[in-house]
């Protein structure tokens, strides 16, 4: 058995310059951070003693015997990816519920990925993740989903993150003090709105006609630069909130699907409340919000929204990792398949590859 631990997200600046109709005609730029919140995925070969191949228990359970028959799209998209033979058992939980905006599907890739690949005892790298993954969701499955969530999930921290035109990928770690990205977790809030939707689905509605929006995407990247220069200077961490006030007046403006009355409502009551600025994470549409709030105003905030459920979260900086293996339980396996190298090296191969 080897079980996989992958990082959720949270975007500040720049969604939507990721999505490949854009940066490679014009180039992206992200400004991210994957917090401690997790998808776990437990994978292991599967005993050959029942009528089915495959078992994949999440907030459903499948039997399957062919790969075709999953219902689930990561998941098939993954086996087909590898080209999977062999039969399966995969159990995953989650910390926060899937359609959240914060990356959940991508994780779930890059986890997946990343513990079938460790089961076959292959070291992969961050940027391999993070390549296979995107061709998962964008090549195999079709799915409208830009390149940021797999790129965070992959490698983890608080990352400028850059989109050649030419398809490179530049993962770019800030390299603040520890006191400043200790201020700015500390002025941060994530709340759930309880409304689910599907991001592929919201993103259709502003990735067509990208070109014509050109001075919204212009506007998003320009809010990057302007994000990472107040984290890298003097000026008041205060101002980071107010760029998130900007961002999601633009966000807003892409598409009337990006927010609703009810999340308008909520904004506006953390507003009042003290907030500076925050923003609906992922497509929009619902999920959870991220709220920048001085610590001394968090209370005020906490006791408006008491409707809504308050996450407390920390930036994490490991991305996706094996935190367990075990080979003792190996039905009928391959000579490598056996002898695949154990946890301690996965963990530095992981350490290697950031």
């Amino acid at each position: 058995m080897i079980i996989s631990r992958t990082p959720f997200r949270i975007s500040f600046f720049g969604g939507g310059t990721d999505y490949p109709p854009w940066y490679l005609k014009h180039g992206g730029s992200v400004l991210v951070s994957t917090i401690d919140k997790y998808c776990y995925l437990a994978c292991r070969y599967y005993p050959p003693f029942f009528d089915h191949k495959f078992r994949i228990s999440y907030i459903k359970s499948e039997n399957c015997q062919t790969i075709d028959e999953i219902s689930h799209p990561a998941v098939r998209g993954v086996l087909q990816h590898l080209k999977w033979e062999r039969g399966l058992e995969i159990h995953h939980v989650g910390d926060l519920p899937a359609r959240g905006g914060m990356g959940s599907s991508s994780s779930f890739t890059v986890g997946l990925l990343h513990a079938l690949h460790g089961l076959k005892g292959n070291l992969v790298s961050k940027q391999q993740l993070t390549r296979e993954s995107i061709h998962i969701e964008q090549t195999i499955l079709m799915e409208t989903v830009g390149s940021q969530d797999q790129t965070a999930a992959a490698y983890g921290g608080l990352n400028h993150v850059l989109f050649s035109t030419n398809g490179d990928i530049i993962v770019k770690p800030l390299t603040l003090p520890m006191e400043r990205i200790q201020e700015l977790e500390s002025h941060l809030m994530l709340f759930y709105t309880g409304i689910k939707r599907t991001a592929s689905n919201l993103a259709q509605s502003y990735v067509q006609n990208i070109e014509d929006k050109k001075e919204l995407m212009a506007a998003l990247s320009e809010l990057v630069e302007k994000g990472i220069t107040v984290l890298h200077g003097s000026q008041p961490i205060t101002e980071f909130g107010k760029l998130l006030n900007e961002a999601w007046l633009v966000k807003r403006s892409f598409s009337d699907k990006v927010t609703n009355s009810e999340v308008d409502r909520m904004y506006q009551s953390a507003i009042d409340a003290g907030a500076l600025g925050g923003k609906i994470l992922g497509a929009g549409g619902g999920g959870f919000m991220v709220l920048f709030v001085p610590p001394a105003l968090q209370s005020p905030v906490r006791n408006k929204l008491n409707s809504f459920i308050h996450v407390p979260f920390k930036f994490e900086f490991s991305g996706s990792q094996i935190i367990f293996y075990d080979h003792e339980q190996d039905f009928s396996s391959s000579e490598k398949e056996r002898n695949a190298l154990p946890i301690q090296q996965f963990r530095e191969h992981d350490s290697l590859n950031t």
